[in-house]
């Protein structure tokens, strides 16, 4: 794959270039958010790794540009603001993932990768599709294999979640702090129980289930390769 890393940390950014290269990749390096945006603009990438805080130009700001001139390139934010808030920002302001520092090389290649695997019909701004299950963002419906789902607002929020992160595993408190904005665990089976009902509502006299439990950590919808 082609990669943009965007990371000012003069130790950080080489580091991360050596391994993605190492792994096969394309990268181009930028410590200047400046330089970075006009990367991001002119050039042509599958996945862009990105720091929240450059010179010049700060990560939020390069990533609102590209999203709002429908780019929709995944993004992994890498940063050392990692509180919850600061996750929840970037996210929303259209991250496709979130590493915090410090992290592990080997996690942060296992995200590119991941992201790198999605259809490019999943970034679109007002769709996503993940093989024969259709969610409409903006009309707010579900079909699968062509047949209307009816969906309540808790399961809509809860598939989307799912699909967005198809490819990797979200665990329950991952599902509680997105779905529910629950920042604790309030000792229930209230995910277990909804994915149950989303998976009845999706089976429509299907033999697969498109969404697969991993057991004792979560779930994970597997994404179809490009």
């Amino acid at each position: 794959m082609r990669l943009l890393v965007l990371e000012d940390d003069p130790t950080v950014g080489p580091y991360i270039a050596k391994a993605l290269r190492e792994a096969g990749h394309v990268v181009d390096l930028f410590s200047d958010g400046g330089e970075g945006q006009q990367s991001v603009r002119t050039g042509s990438y599958e996945v862009i790794i990105l720091d929240r805080m450059l010179p010049h130009v700060n990560g939020l700001t390069i990533l609102q540009d590209m999203r709002a001139v429908g780019n929709h390139t995944p993004v992994l934010i890498l940063s050392a603001l990692g509180e919850i808030d600061d996750r929840v920002e970037g996210l929303r302001g259209g991250g496709d993932d979130y590493l915090p520092k410090p992290f592990s090389i080997t996690e942060l290649l296992a995200r590119v990768e991941a992201l790198g695997r999605r259809p490019a019909e999943m970034t679109r701004s007002d769709k996503i599709v993940v093989q024969d299950v259709q969610v409409d963002l903006l009309k707010r419906q579900v079909q699968r294999a062509g047949h209307r789902i009816e969906l309540t607002p808790r399961e809509f929020r809860l598939l989307e979640y799912l699909l967005r992160n198809a490819g990797r595993v979200v665990t329950r408190s991952m599902i509680l702090e997105a779905v529910w904005d629950y920042r604790f665990d309030p000792q229930t089976n209230i995910v277990d129980q909804h994915v149950s009902r989303l998976r009845q509502k999706l089976a429509m006299g299907l033999d697969a289930s498109i969404i697969r439990t991993v057991r004792g950590v979560g779930y994970s919808v597997e994404a179809p390769y490009a």
